[in-house]
């Protein structure tokens, strides 16, 4: 039984994304160009109707992700001796990750030009710098754990 429910939410899940797929691309589609198509669903009240129904599909995704995220995680709690340390120290680390990019980040990253442009201000431009940081930590650890476990398997041969 439960793995048919898994199969559903899946398919379910897979719909969902589809249909929010479509409408991003319908909605990025209206870049100003001069398909009429295009601006008479604009002037005809649908382009704000699909906005919405992205706008709620993206939520409805994020809140599923999260509550079955919390439900296997509680399952996991249960049944699996120790993953309650061992996910509190992977916790642990993705903040200190986090905290360790929004210190290193100088707050001038985006040119002022572009500051200007977009109107952007000096803690915005910290927190690019941030992100752009974190992806740079999680690279390269993510490029260690793989050179580690390839060397530690090559060990055990």
């Amino acid at each position: 039984m439960k793995e048919k429910t898994d199969k559903l939410i899946t398919y379910v899940g897979l719909g969902v994304a589809i249909v929010c797929f479509l409408l991003a691309i319908l909605f990025a589609m209206n870049n100003g160009s001069d398909v009429k198509t295009l601006a008479d669903v604009k002037q005809g009240g649908i382009f704000d109707t699909i906005y919405w129904i992205l706008v709620a599909m993206v939520v409805f995704s994020i809140v599923a992700i999260v509550v079955f995220l919390c439900v296997k995680l509680a399952d996991r709690f249960k049944t699996v001796p120790g993953y309650a340390k061992k996910f509190c120290i992977i916790l642990g680390v993705a903040i200190a990750a986090c905290l360790a990019a929004f210190l290193l980040a100088k707050g001038n990253d985006v040119t002022p030009a572009l500051m200007e442009k977009f109107d952007v201000t000096e803690g915005t431009s910290k927190l690019i710098g941030a992100a752009c940081i974190l992806v740079y930590i999680l690279v390269i650890g993510a490029a260690g754990c793989i050179i580690y476990a390839e060397v530690a398997k090559s060990l055990k041969k």
